[in-house]
């Protein structure tokens, strides 16, 4: 019965589904296309967006006493100070965030990697060791050339949200019949 219930309460919003996979379609496009522009240009939102919550945040610290104080004021002062940096900076922040990111994903990759190995040996068998083997083999690829990756981050999002806005639009379809 709640299968059913779930069914019915998508199939009156069918269309969120097809919007965001139109929206998908078009950002992928976009990321392939022309990966610079796009780039700058969410980064550019992206600065909006936590100059925004920063904002909010500051405003939060005299209006909602749930939350202590002084976390709100932190978030408030970082999202102020990152919102106007990326803001004032937006080229150089379309470099430097995708790359942060790729350096994230290389730690992650090596840690994953020796915590899945040293598993491996601690009774994980050799399916263990080789996911490990092959997560520390990317952290080091990642870690080696972060900016050539970081160059990849664009078309590899753009391809994703292709995949992505295509599933959305059939499970609009389907949802809605």
């Amino acid at each position: 019965m709640a299968a059913a219930t779930a069914q019915k309460d998508q199939s009156d919003v069918w269309w969120v589904f097809l919007l965001e996979g139109i929206a998908a379609i078009i950002f992928g496009i976009l990321l392939i296309t022309q990966p610079a522009a796009t780039l700058v240009a969410l980064v550019i939102f992206l600065g909006f967006y936590w100059l925004f919550v920063g904002v909010l945040e500051l405003v939060r610290v005299f209006v909602d006493s749930s939350v202590p104080w002084y976390w709100s004021l932190l978030i408030g002062v970082l999202g102020i100070v990152a919102g106007l940096i990326v803001l004032n900076h937006p080229i150089f922040s379309a470099v430097v965030l995708p790359t942060a990111i790729v350096i994230w994903l290389g730690v992650l990759g090596l840690v994953i990697g020796v915590f899945a190995m040293i598993g491996a040996f601690t009774g994980g068998g050799v399916g263990s060791f080789i996911f490990g083997l092959i997560n520390f083999v990317i952290g080091l690829l990642l870690l080696g050339a972060p900016m050539a990756a970081a160059i990849a981050v664009p078309l590899v999002f753009g391809i994703l949200l292709l995949v992505q806005g295509v599933i959305l639009i059939i499970w609009a379809f389907r949802v809605k019949s």
